[in-house]
Order: C-alpha cells, then structure tokens, then sequence
C-alpha cells in the first residue's frame, strides 16, 4: 500500500507530468525505432526468448542493430565487442553530464538510474535543467520521462518480435526509425564542432561502406570521435 501511495504522488507530481509530456513529443519516432529493433533481432535469427532477453537487458537500439548483422555473418566476438563498445561511448559523455545532477546518490540508485538513462531522457533533461546542479526536481522529471520513453520502447520492440514474420520489409518501417534518429541527432547539433563530426561520420560511413561485417559504421566513430577530440583541444589551447 506505502508503495501504491508513492506511485500515485509521483504521478500527480508536476515535474513528473512534464517530464512525461516533453517525451511524449517524440515518442512516434520511438515506437517505429523499437519496432525496426524487434523485426530485426528475429529476422536476424534471434530466438524469441533471446530477442526478448536482449530488448529487456541491453535496451539500446544502435548498438543492437549494429550488433545483429555482425551474428548474422559470425563476426569474431573482439570486433561485436568493439563495434557495440565504440557505438556506446556517447554514453561515457552523457554519463559525465549525469554526474553532475546524480553523483550524490547511492551507487545503487545511480546503476538504477545509468538503465534507464537514453539519449532522449538526457537530451529533454539537459534542456530542462541546464545549470549542472543537483536538485530535488529532477529526479522526478527523469522518472517522467522514464515512465513514457522504457514502455514504448519495450512495447514496440516486442511486438515487432512477435510480428517480425508478419511484417512486410516494402514498408520501410526501417526508413521510419532512420527518420527518427536524424531528428534526435539534428536537435544535438547546436555547435559548429558538432556539425565537424557529424559530417566527419556521414563522410567516412559513405566512403568505407563496402568493409565488410558493417566495419565502415566503426571507421565512422572512430573518425567522428578523433575529429572531435582534436578540434575540442584546439578550442581549449585557444
């Protein structure tokens, strides 16, 4: 009953309500993303229960989609490793963002929080708190967020599991979730470095598409990531 209570009173919480309004604007992206995930895991040759198991335990949609053509072609384990490590590492810099709003907390709470934490829960949170300081609203606001962005993911991708063999590949539900991603990653690019990078990966990506085992999605971070690092250095020299 205590825990029903608590449930209702964050639900009635305004931040929480925000939070959950500011990721419903995108959650249509979301839900065809989810769903390309779960059509592909099967079509990958995914059993059911281990495409269920890694939606529930990996919960990030890039680095499943990148991983599931290198299983396919029985890739070794070092380059799956490193392709997921490498397509991942967004997540070191948002983890130290995080670290300036949660680093007080537990170590448990904040492995709680590191599952749930997405690219759009940090992109919508960051614009909602933009000074880097600890406060008794955001926990709420994430949750918000949280409420809306891990259901939908989860409900699409299962039933793109469960409807993988029933859904035709001409509807380009695949061409949707690209859609999705370029929107999210557009509402990121507010610096000129970024645009560098950006253009850096698409470049790289293009010219060493014909690598097998998707190997050019690696050059590509790897190169963005360089790029990055060096004009970040030259901007702090300055």
């Amino acid at each position: 009953m205590q825990f029903l209570e608590r449930l209702r009173a964050l639900a009635g919480d305004p931040e929480f309500r925000r939070g959950a309004r500011d990721m419903a604007s995108p959650s249509l992206g979301l839900a065809a993303w989810g769903l390309v995930t779960g059509v592909t895991m099967v079509k990958s040759g995914l059993s059911l229960p281990l495409a269920f198991g890694m939606s529930l335990l990996v919960f990030a949609g890039s680095a499943q989609l990148t991983a599931l053509p290198l299983i396919s072609a029985g890739a070794p384990l070092w380059v799956l490793l490193a392709t997921a490590f490498c397509v991942n590492l967004r997540f070191v810099i948002f983890s130290a963002q995080w670290r300036h709003y949660f680093g007080h907390l537990p170590r448990a709470r904040r492995l709680t929080l590191t599952y749930f934490a997405a690219d759009l829960n940090f992109v919508y949170f960051v614009r909602r708190f933009p000074d880097p300081q600890p406060a008794p609203a955001q926990r709420r606001y994430f949750w918000g967020g949280v409420a809306v962005n891990w259901p939908t993911w989860q409900l699409c991708s299962f039933s793109g599991i469960l409807l993988a063999d029933r859904i035709p590949t001409h509807w380009g539900i695949g061409f949707a979730g690209v859609l999705a991603l370029l929107g999210l990653s557009y509402s990121l690019l507010n610096e000129k470095m970024l645009w560098w990078v950006a253009v850096t990966a698409a470049v790289v990506s293009i010219a060493t598409y014909a690598l097998p085992l998707k190997l050019n999605i690696l050059c590509a971070i790897v190169a963005a990531g360089a790029v990055g690092w060096w004009l970040d250095s030259r901007k702090v020299k300055a």
